[in-house]
């Protein structure tokens, strides 16, 4: 982990790049990990470059609380469609976000946040795939994918606000 990070916390959510891990840290002790699939360009922070951007962030939204598994998402709306395969085959060049999303804003001025690094406006979030898109390779366009069971567990127990590290 990067020492000389602007965040002092004990309870924080890690994202491992290189790894394609999600670790729930809490007073310091790893609780749990769940398997990721962060962005095939790689770590970056410009917008428009389709990449996972890197340090320190916070859940800034939660979305979809009472939807159920697989719900579909688009703009951070539901779509009223709940994925299935004969969707997945009908639209194949949709990028899938299902079930929650956790919207995250970028805490470090001129890396993560305003202007053209602002996670917030390249709507970087933690959200549901369809399950077989997760092969634990990079995938995603920028964002974190998660099982859908997984990311529920997440929402569930992760408040508005929880500090997320971002790392390669």
């Amino acid at each position: 982990m990067n020492n000389t990070t602007p965040i002092l916390t004990d309870t924080y959510l890690d994202v491992c790049l290189a790894k394609q891990v999600l670790s729930v840290f809490k007073d310091g002790v790893c609780l749990k990990t769940y398997p990721i699939s962060t962005a095939k360009n790689g770590a970056g922070e410009q917008k428009g470059s389709e990449c996972t951007p890197r340090g320190w962030h916070k859940i800034r939204a939660k979305i979809g609380g009472d939807q159920p598994i697989h719900a579909v998402f688009k703009g951070r709306r539901l779509t009223g469609e709940i994925y299935c395969e004969a969707l997945g085959t009908q639209y194949p060049e949709r990028d899938w976000i299902l079930t929650r999303i956790l919207w995250l804003g970028g805490l470090e001025p001129g890396k993560n946040r305003y202007g053209n690094v602002d996670s917030t406006w390249r709507y970087i979030y933690i959200h549901g795939t369809p399950d077989q898109l997760m092969e634990g390779t990079p995938q995603s366009h920028g964002c974190i994918r998660m099982h859908n069971t997984d990311l529920i567990e997440l929402f569930d127990n992760t408040p508005i606000g929880f500090n997320v590290f971002i790392h390669e």
